[in-house]
């Protein structure tokens, strides 16, 4: 045995330097294109004119509890409870934990037991002369095997950064579908509230209405108006039901929306007896400053990242692939041809020995798996940078709008103001019996279409901000994303 070990040795290293040899008649190709980096985070930057006018502060994870409305909080708690959206998004995370729990078993030492037992006749004309030749044996058999990837050139490391980074995308994922569901929950919400608003308002408008064509009629009977006056005032009171009707079939479209977001059944029964709420002040707008904030605030811009960096690891897999395979084995077992001298002490068996695995004959296959991985990955990190473009411009349009509703919201109510002032002299003169009835109410219908249309603007505001809420992440926040996207960038410029 002190003779045979040395030599076992001697031979093992000779072949795996054979096998290095090999292995130089298969080497990866370069890796040619333009450099790819995820350098995104200097573009996620607001214009100056923008930056100046905003002060705003980013969301919290439950911002939707900052507009006091108890209604909403309860919407919310149960749309998060029970939407299938999100148990979709539970089932992709829970998938990408197990591919993670696979990657890592690769490796690791794997461990089996094998048994066996067959009974068998040799042939008394073949190989085996009698009494084997021609007799019925018994073979049993119990194996206890160990083996070991070496993993010397990464390959298995490669595959489980790969798994984990897509594990974490897949998180980031649960998370940007439970801000996109918050945000459509409030927006439905908002929109039935500020629908049962304009509704309010145009029955208000409908009564004015209304009290003009009698007016109309009253003085066309008398004598004092043409017919033409009363079918013109009867054509504007049509109007006005006509947009009031065409307000309650969108609330209708909207409290349908809830119910369905909310989960249906009889649980959203409660949807139907919903509290008329004003519309509550719109938040803040967005941060004078994104950069790094952004991408760690944005989920959807995490998952990318993290889907790019899994990307580069893939490709390290694959170039790992062109390199000898080394794995240990070992077994020790029991071998006998009855069950009675199965566990006697000359039935033991043993095995011991690495095994080289060469890919000489692959090298076209390989050629075209990492041809493949590094593809995909360029393809990831150009998505990813054009998801940075994109947000930045969802936040930049939001707080454009906002910027601009504000203006148009400050102009809108002076002219309220003016429209509430007019109501009021027409009603003084009417006291004084200097001015009609139908001027007073001609004098509230302007001021009850300045009221509506303040009530639009501040509609559309809310809507706005609602929209920025989700560019700006919805509250999400990745742990330890004080950079996040320098680690991506450094790993993709090595390797390029």
């Amino acid at each position: 045995m002190q003779t045979l070990f040395p030599s076992y040795f001697r031979r093992a290293c000779a072949v795996a330097a054979l096998g290095l040899a090999l292995s130089a008649c298969v080497s990866a190709p370069p890796d040619t294109g333009a450099p790819r980096t995820l350098d995104a985070a200097s573009a996620a930057q607001l214009p100056d004119d923008l930056r100046q006018a905003a002060q705003g502060a980013w969301p919290t994870d439950d911002w939707w509890t900052h507009y006091g409305d108890a209604q909403l909080d309860r919407l919310v708690a149960q749309a998060l409870h029970g939407s299938p959206t999100l148990q979709a998004a539970a089932a992709r995370v829970h998938a990408a934990q197990a591919a993670l729990r696979i990657a890592r078993s690769g490796d690791k030492a794997g461990v089996g037991i094998e048994a066996g037992a067959n009974r068998q006749r040799y042939s008394a004309n073949g190989l085996f002369p009698a009494p084997i030749g021609g007799g019925t044996f018994n073979d049993l058999n119990v194996q206890l095997e160990v083996r070991k990837d070496l993993d010397l050139w990464g390959r298995n490391r490669a595959l489980i950064a790969a798994a984990a980074g897509e594990q974490a995308a897949r998180q980031a994922e649960q998370a940007q579908v439970r801000q996109a569901l918050a945000v459509a929950v409030a927006q439905s919400y908002f929109e039935l509230q500020a629908d049962a608003a304009v509704a309010a308002d145009l029955r208000q408008q409908a009564a004015a209405r209304q009290a003009l064509v009698a007016d109309a009629q009253r003085r066309q009977a008398r004598g004092l108006a043409a017919a033409d006056d009363t079918l013109a005032e009867q054509s504007r009171l049509a109007a006005v039901q006509g947009r009031l009707a065409q307000v309650q079939a969108h609330a209708l479209s909207e409290r349908e929306a809830l119910r369905a977001l909310a989960g249906g059944g009889d649980g959203a029964r409660w949807i139907d007896t919903l509290a008329t709420r004003p519309l509550p002040a719109p938040g803040a707008g967005a941060p004078a400053q994104l950069g790094f904030e952004l991408l760690a605030r944005r989920p959807d811009l995490q998952a990318a990242r993290l889907r790019a960096l899994a990307a580069l690891s893939r490709v390290e897999a694959a170039q790992a692939a062109f390199y000898p395979q080394i794995d240990l084995g070992a077994s020790i077992g029991l071998d006998a041809l009855s069950l009675s001298r199965l566990f006697q002490a000359g039935s033991r068996t043993f095995f011991a020995g690495p095994a080289l695995s060469l890919p000489i004959f692959r090298s076209e296959s390989l050629q075209g798996q990492l041809a493949s991985a590094r593809s995909g990955r360029d393809e990831l990190i150009a998505g990813y940078n054009q998801q940075v473009l994109d947000a930045t411009r969802e936040v930049a349009q939001a707080a454009a709008a906002i910027h601009g509703l504000e203006q148009q919201l400050a102009q809108q109510r002076a002219m309220t103001g003016d429209a509430a002032a007019l109501e009021h002299h027409a009603r003084a003169r009417l006291r004084q019996g200097l001015a009609d009835r139908a001027s007073v109410l001609r004098a509230g219908l302007a001021l009850h279409q300045d009221r509506l249309a303040e009530l639009q603007l501040a509609r559309q505001r809310l809507q706005e901000q609602l929209r920025l809420v989700r560019a700006l992440g919805g509250g999400y926040r990745t742990a330890g994303a004080g950079a996040p996207g320098a680690d991506a960038a450094a790993a993709a410029t090595s390797m390029h």
